[in-house]
């Protein structure tokens, strides 16, 4: 069974009639995730801005590191894009758990995020961001995601040697700054916050790490502590999970210190659906979120699609199979 992925530049040039926001691949799914249920995916930062290069991100690695924020998409344009992309997955009858912020790229890196999360607020479901935590350092980021039902930190250690070999951050990020950003914004943040820590074969995993990492995470205090490993192609080849010895004992470690802890090991499943043009979907799906193979067999059969539209893709080149 193969994985496939967007090349990354595909969805901004696509052909159609689609509206601006549709074009530019704002939004994608619902995808079915193991923490938000059925997920809208909300993708306000172009592939690949992010103040950290990952040696285990789905994404790829990291073509433009910066941690200054600038605007990338009129918050109206997101809006208008997420609000016709609910409509068309309930003329579907796909429904809609959560509206997520989980782009190519670091979300907070979005000037106009606070704006886009408050006007996303009328339509009346809960939002949740995914962050690398390594801006929250700055007041405008904690204010942003202060209007946010729940915010997800990675927190993936907290020692520096393995913070620049693991998340590979911008130059000018500090690790000791990151932390007590997190702290700051774990102290004030009225909504629900989880932490994931992503595991990483002979890089976090020692019996050290995993005690640092965890007396950290228990200062900040989160509903759930996540543990986790690369599931999907990592940027780096190398990049690869922990052994299951490994797993268990960091599940331990992380309970001496916090009462709920969670291992996200388990595929989440293939429910991926189309709301409109498959092909369309397929490329903002994958964009930002590798599918099986057996995924995407299941979501063609859904719309009644044959597997030639894959090979049609492959063969422009806008579509990869790793």
């Amino acid at each position: 069974m193969g994985m496939f992925h967007d090349d990354g530049d595909s969805r901004a040039s696509f052909p159609g009639s689609r509206e601006v926001g549709d074009r530019l691949g704002l939004t994608f799914g619902p995808v079915p995730s193991r923490r938000f249920g059925r997920s809208l995916g909300v993708n306000n930062i172009p592939p690949k801005v992010c103040s950290y290069s990952c040696v285990y991100c789905q994404v790829g690695r990291t073509d433009h590191l910066q941690c200054k924020r600038r605007s990338f998409h009129p918050a109206a344009v997101i809006r208008a894009a997420v609000r016709r992309h609910v409509e068309r997955a309930a003329q579907a009858h796909e429904p809609v758990d959560y509206l997520t912020f989980v782009p190519d790229g670091e979300p907070t890196l979005d000037a106009g995020l606070h704006q886009a999360i408050r006007l996303l607020r009328p339509l009346g479901f809960p939002i949740a961001v995914l962050t690398n935590g390594s801006l929250l350092r700055h007041v405008d980021v904690r204010a942003a995601l202060a209007d946010a039902d729940h915010v997800s930190v990675k927190v993936d250690t907290v020692r520096d040697g393995p913070w620049r070999k693991v998340n590979r951050p911008h130059r000018r990020l500090h690790l000791e700054d990151v932390l007590n950003g997190m702290r700051a914004f774990a102290a004030t943040f009225p909504g629900t916050l989880t932490t994931e820590t992503m595991l990483v074969d002979g890089v976090n995993d020692s019996e050290g790490e995993l005690r640092a990492t965890a007396a950290f995470v228990a200062e900040l205090d989160p509903e759930v502590a996540y543990l986790s490993v690369p599931t999907r192609p990592p940027a780096e080849s190398w990049a690869t999970p922990p052994s299951e010895a490994v797993l268990a004992r960091a599940y331990e470690v992380f309970r001496t210190w916090h009462r709920h802890v969670e291992l996200l090991l388990e595929y989440e499943g293939d429910a991926f659906v189309s709301t409109g043009d498959v092909v369309a979907d397929l490329l903002d799906i994958t964009a930002v979120h590798p599918m099986r193979e057996g995924a995407v067999r299941r979501l063609l059969r859904r719309k009644g699609t044959s597997w030639h539209v894959v090979s049609d893709l492959i063969a422009a080149g806008v579509l990869v199979e790793v």
